[in-house]
């Protein structure tokens, strides 16, 4: 079988429950997430990267391995702000572990599937990893990659999904059906029928991504509110701001701006306040200078979250896998907190960079807050 035959056969699979990667609206699913969002978790209170929602466990015996280990970790890339404050987490979670670790290797497929492609070849042909993490580029793209080094060591897929069931558990928070309910419900509530939403979001063929939106379009149709764009804007201030000022020279009413992730938002409201116009109700996420920006200004907004702390959470599954212990599982799902307005102030943190995310759960981790651009 070719790799461009298997490619187009994994599209056509699903992964617990997830929905088709050419479809990424699944009913089922969005009503699971929807309840997963008020579920209590399992776990230590106070440590949501160490909690799980549901009782699946998956029995990890076989991968017991003694003495020092070492784990790879195949990174899709640290190309927007969400990911290097998770990257920072992954390697401080690294260090509490030096007993058990005798090597974190990272490599950085720099955003590029066929990249990654190699990468994770090269990580499991090279003998060193006693277990793969992965953090997928785009979902069907890489699953067979995946399904390959499964059949050689354990493997541990986190933030997006693939289209197999081989890896040993999938850690994620609720969801992106989740992000988008949360966000999606916000904003039809401050509005009216007939309103307009203007959706900005980074970049097509992501499940975690697809989902968000999908899930808040169904929530704006039910209410009859207008999504009058959908525009992919690749993470880039410069060109968030371009395009929303593209609709607003246009004379396109914008009653709110939903985004699928919120580290450009500010950059959205300031198109409108160069058009000296009032700002729109928005959906932003737990990033620093959009909380600011908020509180300031108080703005009609809220922060759905995709934590950075399940970075953390990699590293914690693939060493409980090597020791042999339960994890949760096949999808390890972690609980998936919202900013709101009556919580605001508790996550705001001038000591912190602008593009810092407050749910990283890195607050007692190694070298906190300088090694997340911090001052202390």
């Amino acid at each position: 079988m070719t790799l461009r035959t298997l490619l187009a056969t994994t599209v056509a699979l699903t992964f617990a429950g997830q929905a088709l990667a050419q479809d990424f609206n699944d009913p089922a699913e969005f009503k699971k997430q929807r309840e997963q969002l008020s579920m209590t978790p399992q776990g230590p209170e106070g440590q949501p990267w160490a909690q799980h929602l549901g009782d699946g466990m998956v029995d990890t015996a076989k991968y017991k391995k003694d003495g020092q280990v070492t784990l790879c970790f195949s990174n899709a890339g640290v190309f927007n702000p969400w990911r290097v404050v998770g990257l920072n987490n992954l390697n401080a979670e690294a260090e509490l572990h030096k007993d058990r670790l005798k090597e974190l290797i990272v490599v950085d497929a720099e955003g590029k599937d066929d990249k990654q492609i190699s990468d994770i070849e090269a990580l499991v042909s090279g003998g060193k990893c006693d277990a793969l993490i992965v953090s997928p580029n785009t979902t069907a793209a890489l699953t067979p990659a995946v399904e390959a080094a499964c059949g050689k060591l354990p493997v541990v897929v986190f933030d997006r999904g693939v289209n197999t069931s081989c890896p040993v558990t999938y850690i994620h928070p609720v969801g992106g059906y989740g992000f988008g309910i949360t966000s999606g419900e916000f904003i039809a509530s401050k509005l009216k029928k007939g309103d307009n939403v203007l959706a900005l979001r980074i970049m097509p063929g992501v499940d975690v991504l697809e989902t968000r939106y999908s899930a808040a379009k169904n929530i704006f149709d039910e209410a009859g509110i207008n999504v009058i764009g959908s525009e992919f804007t690749g993470s880039d201030r410069a060109k968030t701001k371009s395009v929303v000022e593209d609709y607003i020279n246009r004379g396109e009413k914008i009653d709110a701006v939903w985004m699928d992730a919120g580290d450009t938002a500010t950059a959205a409201l300031e198109a409108f306040e160069d058009a000296g116009l009032p700002y729109p109700v928005i959906s932003g996420e737990d990033q620093q200078d959009f909380l600011r920006k908020w509180q300031s200004e108080k703005l009609t907004a809220i922060g759905p979250s995709y934590p950075t702390y399940q970075w953390r959470t990699a590293v914690i599954a693939a060493l409980d896998v090597l020791d042999g212990k339960q994890v949760p599982g096949p999808e390890w799902v972690l609980p998936q907190p919202a900013i709101t307005e009556d919580v605001l102030a508790n996550y705001v943190d001038e000591r912190m960079p602008p593009l810092h995310y407050s749910l990283c759960g890195c607050q007692e981790l190694p070298g906190y807050p300088e090694r997340w651009g911090g001052k202390k």
